[in-house]
């Protein structure tokens, strides 16, 4: 199993900073999904910024959700600084 989110900052350019269980940080793009189905609604950047952490997946009020596997598999992990 994949670790989970377990917090989430949304970011203006429509990628989200997500905090995963085991520590790691990882910046998912959300750009891809804007055109599709239920996620055209997060074109509103004000709505796209209401995501919640949900149940180790991310979620919006309207009951948009992304999968924990997808966000940690797809998202770019950034390096710490040694």
């Amino acid at each position: 199993m994949n670790p989970r989110v377990v917090d989430v900052t949304p970011n203006d350019n429509y990628t989200l900073t997500l905090l995963f269980t085991n520590g790691e940080v990882g910046i998912y793009d959300c750009k891809p999904l804007l055109n599709f189905g239920v996620f055209v609604e997060l074109n509103d950047l004000a709505y796209f910024k209401r995501v919640q952490p949900f149940n180790g997946a991310i979620a919006w009020p309207h009951e948009q959700d992304i999968d924990p596997d997808t966000l940690y598999l797809d998202s770019v992990k950034e390096i710490a600084a040694v």
